[in-house]
């Protein structure tokens, strides 16, 4: 759907150890997109559509100080005319939009306080697709979570290029307004203003899993660190907010304990 997450990709300085530590925690399967290819792909096993990808960090983008971290593709019609959306609304398009041949096409922007994104226009070949697991099923992303530099700023930015409209609001006392979002009547996500402790504006994707405690301990026991929860949250959900080995964030959901 126009305006909504489409793919999610982790850079990492290893991937074969970034494999393993999410093949542990969530399940997934890692396998090249192709032959000789050095973008992985994952999957929840039994399917072949991947839920993410996965490149390593090269030494060109070590020099333009690219970290270990998670990013999320956004769908749109036109990458072109939305990059140039982007840089009228005051955000910035670091890398300008180009062709994946027999994929898509794609740029990589960022919001006004610095938060980092993309967007794809897919171009697939024609006929069907291979099944994808059903939404919320472990394995999947679920939640997306916006630390902003200033929200209200924020929402604007993304629902004048996105749609996105405004839905329940939670108090968070000192923390401020949490703010979830979404389009068409489908939750989205939620975001907040940033405190100090959490560093520069950033996206934060949720994993879902079968169970929060007991993935948690796999999150440690893999060697990544949980830095907040288990949290129960509205809707009944558990999250567990963590960071890989490598210090890339990501978080977890499910509906269990």
């Amino acid at each position: 759907m126009q305006g909504t997450f489409i793919w999610y990709e982790l850079l990492t300085a290893d991937t074969v150890a970034a494999s393993a530590f999410y093949g542990k925690v969530a399940g997934w399967e890692a396998k090249p997109a192709g032959e000789g290819d050095d973008y992985t792909l994952f999957n929840v096993p039994g399917f072949e559509m991947g839920v993410a990808g996965m490149m390593a960090i090269t030494p060109e983008m070590a020099c333009s100080d690219a970290r270990p971290g998670w990013i999320g593709y956004i769908a749109v019609e036109d990458v072109d005319a939305k990059s140039a959306e982007i840089a009228r609304a005051g955000g910035t398009v670091f890398r300008a939009p180009e062709d994946i041949p027999g994929i898509g096409r794609f740029s990589v922007a960022g919001d006004p306080h610095g938060a980092v994104f993309c967007l794809f226009g897919p171009n697939m070949p024609e006929g069907p697709l291979p099944p994808e697991p059903a939404p919320n099923t472990p394995g999947t992303f679920g939640w997306h979570e916006l630390y902003a530099g200033a929200w209200e700023e924020d929402f604007a930015f993304y629902s004048r290029l996105f749609g996105w409209e405004k839905s329940l609001a939670v108090d968070m006392g000192p923390l401020g307004v949490y703010q979830c979002f979404g389009k068409d009547g489908e939750d989205l996500g939620g975001m907040m203003t940033a405190t100090p402790e959490m560093g520069p504006p950033t996206w934060n994707y949720y994993i879902n899993v079968e169970a929060i405690d007991a993935a948690a301990a796999r999150v440690m026991e893999a060697g990544g660190k949980v830095l907040h929860g288990p949290q129960q949250v509205p809707g009944n959900a558990w999250i567990v907010n963590c960071l890989d080995p490598e210090g890339a964030l990501f978080s977890l959901a499910s509906m269990k304990r």
